[in-house]
């Protein structure tokens, strides 16, 4: 029979480059709780405190605060789908950007050359810098207006590099999160919805900062493009109009 390993708060803290005094802060908020104590009370974190620890880390370093990391991991996100969608996201952008890299490249070539560029080359450009960004994004855009969308870019980039996270990552997968309890027949005044819904109302107040007319444009794509809106090419638009009124009740409930 094995015995889990178990690492002293002090071990933990060098490992990690984080201070004693810091994971004891995150022991008393519940971000981060050690599973066994000694009968002298000393801390020792196991492995799966070991994982959480590498979780808030990661998301740490995205810029999101304590409380939203608490948030995110406590609703049930699963942080590992999180950080694949993210990665696939910049991915998919590199690949964007680098296209669209070699496109300019070759059109300032036959510029250089005082020749102009044929028009399937420019077209080129076009689809490229109109395919740039995630589905999800590019879906909330086409039901902004332009007020609407200076008010949400400036939004965003007062979070920081937190943006990206927030509104390609974890909104969608807190919506696939509803979803999955609503076909599992949890009643929407559950305590684990409503955590899903409050975080979503959260993320809502930081992007639009309560302006009504953005909230419901963002509301808009979701109803209207769901498998975008969602990164699931097969959601359906029956099932998004169910956990529209799903998580309506929640709210009423709340």
């Amino acid at each position: 029979m094995s015995i889990d390993r178990t690492w002293k708060v002090g071990t933990l803290a060098q490992t990690s480059g984080l201070t004693v005094r810091t994971l004891h802060h995150w022991d008393k908020i519940g971000l981060l709780s050690p599973s066994r104590r000694t009968d002298a009370g000393h801390r020792e974190y196991g492995e799966q405190d070991v994982i959480r620890l590498y979780q808030v880390l990661a998301l740490r370093r995205l810029g999101l605060g304590l409380e939203s990391i608490a948030t995110c991991l406590d609703v049930g996100v699963d942080p590992v789908r999180l950080m694949g969608d993210h990665l696939a996201g910049v991915e998919a952008s590199i690949a964007s950007l680098e296209a669209l890299r070699e496109r300019l490249a070759h059109i300032h070539g036959e510029l250089v050359s005082d020749r102009a560029p044929d028009v399937s080359t420019l077209f080129g450009v076009l689809q490229t810098m109109g395919s740039a960004g995630p589905e999800s994004r590019q879906a909330l855009l086409r039901h902004l207006d332009d007020d609407q969308v200076r008010t949400l870019h400036d939004r965003a980039a007062a979070l920081g590099p937190a943006a990206h996270y927030l509104l390609d990552v974890e909104w969608p997968e807190l919506y696939r999160r509803a979803e999955a309890l609503r076909s599992s027949g949890v009643e929407p005044t559950a305590p684990e919805v409503r955590k899903v819904v409050e975080r979503m109302d959260e993320l809502s107040s930081l992007f639009t900062g309560g302006d009504r007319g953005l909230s419901a444009a963002v509301r808009s794509a979701w109803r209207d493009d769901p498998a975008a809106m969602s990164g699931d090419p097969e959601a359906p638009a029956d099932a998004w109009h169910d956990l529209t009124a799903y998580l309506d009740r929640a709210r009423s409930a709340a």
